[in-house]
């Protein structure tokens, strides 16, 4: 994929709303890039919203975690919309109420997505043409990645979905001869992973320009790390920190601190760095270049991993004996902003932040994250308070990594609840999770962005992802009755009332 020369969007005073599409309404058990999802664009335009940020859409892997994904460029087969498949002939309507995906509309069950929804996909692969010239076109484009890609879903599936550092050596170390009998062997499997990538990219076509007409962009999010089951690691082992068996020495984490005595343990290989810059970083342009083709603003998780990186050694059991690493820095983001000068970047930049991180994300010029819920430490001045912010930076109540501010209200530290209601003018009795949004769409950030939970009221039952965790997370799902338009109107009353929007 190329990036193409459109136009920067991340300009001027606007905001948004942050709903991943998995939790978008769907009688197919998660959300898809179906009818929902442009009747959630239509209420996006309604409620003044520039703005739909979401995360990751590769394909999740452990932990169903869209941020530990089987490839960096292939995108979720789950997202496919099946009436879609139906109104081009490739499933019948009957069959579309053959398989169960789970009976809860406010959760979603990834076992009964698992078993279910790529037979149903098999049946449309089946029936899709041979030689579609816009198939054929399409794997020619993504070549440089799809055809590893579909080659590792095949080696999956034959290998009962294990790891590819438990298959046999001739298949892990990519030997020429076991690839090449793989590729004879397995073709039906590696063309049923091909067409998934097209219909999904198909589908999102449509739905990004339908958003686009209606003035709304999309906000994604890439994550700074490969999975350590990945096509990526599998077929590029020369662009991470690997032994001579081709297996990671060292592995992405975080140093302990006071909420976790012996660290965070992320497990994801590390780059060469030295390796990606005698390159000019040209797979990270690639990747970056292919997330703006899906994206209009890329979301870099992790930003200051280009500044310093925390490393572990491969095999420990926890984080706590792990090392701090030079990253590329300056140079990278130079490199970015030489061949990708149109690239719209919001930067990660949450947590404990050192001065090389902040000179690197003010040299990038690119916008920083503040998140209100980090802002009420009672006990220090925080740089998440709203007086304390910039233009250049986008604001939040909270992410997907924190509670609903429903929840926060009842879970934080009471001196840091009764703090945020005296900083915000509110009573005990009044609504803080209002607040909340009414400081982040009042203050100086350029961009603002709620989740759909806050504006909802929702509690910890529509918490997105606890870190640190496996299981039980990215679960929640919007009701189709909760986006109303009434909702739609109050939200754009108060988009409006802080000059958010133009409409």
């Amino acid at each position: 994929m190329q990036c193409s020369n459109k136009e920067k969007v991340l300009t001027g005073r606007a905001s948004g709303i942050l709903l991943p599409i998995s939790s978008i309404p769907s009688p197919y058990g998660i959300g898809s890039l179906g009818k929902e999802s442009f009747a959630f664009i239509d209420f996006l335009k309604d409620a003044g919203q520039k703005y739909w940020q979401i995360l990751p859409v590769g394909p999740t892997g452990c932990g169903d975690s869209p941020y530990q994904s089987f490839s960096a460029f292939a995108a979720n087969p789950y997202f496919i919309d099946p009436e879609l498949l139906a109104e081009q002939g490739l499933l019948k309507k009957e069959e579309l109420e053959e398989f169960h995906f789970g009976d809860n509309p406010e959760r979603i069950d990834y076992k009964a997505l698992f078993d279910n929804r790529f037979r149903m996909l098999r049946l449309a692969a089946d029936r899709f043409p041979e030689e579609d010239p816009d198939f054929l076109a399409f794997q020619k484009s993504n070549a440089d990645w799809l055809e590893d890609y579909a080659l590792f879903m095949a080696l999956k599936e034959e290998h009962n979905m294990v790891s590819f550092q438990e298959w046999p050596d001739e298949l892990r170390l990519r030997k020429f001869s076991a690839l090449r009998s793989a590729r004879v062997r397995l073709a039906k499997e590696i063309r049923f992973w091909k067409i998934t990538q097209y219909l999904f990219f198909s589908q999102w076509r449509s739905l990004k320009a339908y958003a686009h007409k209606q003035g709304v962009y999309i906000i994604g999010d890439l994550p700074i790390y490969v999975s350590p089951d990945s096509s990526d690691l599998w077929a590029h082992s020369e662009l991470f920190q690997v032994d001579e068996d081709q297996r990671p020495t060292h592995v992405a984490g975080c140093p302990p601190d006071s909420f976790t005595a012996e660290g965070q343990l992320w497990g994801n290989p590390l780059y060469a760095w030295e390796r990606h810059e005698s390159t000019g970083f040209r797979w990270w342009i690639q990747r970056l270049a292919s997330a703006a083709e899906v994206y209009d603003v890329v979301r870099i998780d992790h930003f200051r991993g280009f500044s310093g990186y925390y490393s572990v050694p491969a095999g420990s059991k926890n984080a706590v004996h792990g090392t701090w690493r030079k990253g590329p820095g300056i140079d990278f983001v130079t490199a970015v902003k030489e061949k990708l000068p149109n690239l719209s970047v919001i930067a990660e930049d949450l947590g404990f932040l050192t001065d090389d991180v902040r000179e690197l994300l003010a040299k990038s010029g690119f916008p920083g994250m503040k998140v209100l819920q980090f802002a009420f430490d009672s006990r220090e001045e925080s740089d998440y308070l709203p007086h304390n912010y910039e233009k250049n930076c986008v604001v939040y109540t909270g992410t997907h990594d924190n509670t609903t501010t429903e929840d926060w209200k009842l879970t934080a530290r009471q001196e840091d609840v009764a703090f945020a209601r005296k900083y915000l003018g509110i009573g005990p009795q009044d609504d803080l999770t209002g607040a909340m949004i009414r400081a982040a769409q009042a203050c100086v950030a350029d961009t603002c962005i709620i989740p759909m939970q806050d504006y909802l009221r929702l509690g910890a039952e529509a918490r997105m992802n606890t870190p640190g965790t496996v299981g039980g997370n990215w679960l929640w799902r919007v009701r189709k009755e909760s986006l109303t338009p009434q909702l739609a109107a109050e939200i754009r009353e108060l988009t409006e009332l802080y000059g958010r929007t133009k409409r």
